[in-house]
């Protein structure tokens, strides 16, 4: 199960950190990744791990302002987030996919967490 958390009302070029908890499983295991969905839109791909957690990949319309990290030993994977944009409101997602399917399609994951809501103001 997986359980994402930290979402809220932020301004505009503010920051918030999601934390997505992991239970039952081990993340090192998988391949994690964060996805975002905003009112009527489709769920896109926001940032994952490679097949063996040394590098990270993230969508261009967060890259140099996001960063995925995770905590093995807590059995947690965060989403830092820096100089929000309106445009980044969106219920934001954790999820799980075996390490050696494509990091960035959603459809490559098993298991997803609850979401949390992240609203940006302008």
């Amino acid at each position: 199960q997986l359980q994402a958390f930290g979402g809220g009302l932020v301004q505009a070029g503010g920051c918030l950190r999601l934390s997505c908890a992991a239970s039952g499983r081990t993340i090192r295991n998988y391949g994690m990744g964060w996805f975002r969905q905003a009112p009527g839109k489709e769920r896109e791909f926001v940032a994952t791990f490679s097949y063996n957690g040394a590098a990270t990949y993230y969508a261009d319309s967060v890259k140099g302002r996001f960063t995925i990290s995770r905590e093995n030993d807590k059995n947690t994977v965060d989403l830092l987030m820096n100089s929000l944009k309106s445009e980044d409101t969106a219920v934001y997602y954790c999820a799980a996919r075996d390490r050696f399917a494509a990091g960035d399609m959603a459809s490559s994951y098993d298991y997803w967490g609850q979401g949390t809501l992240v609203t940006v103001s302008s």
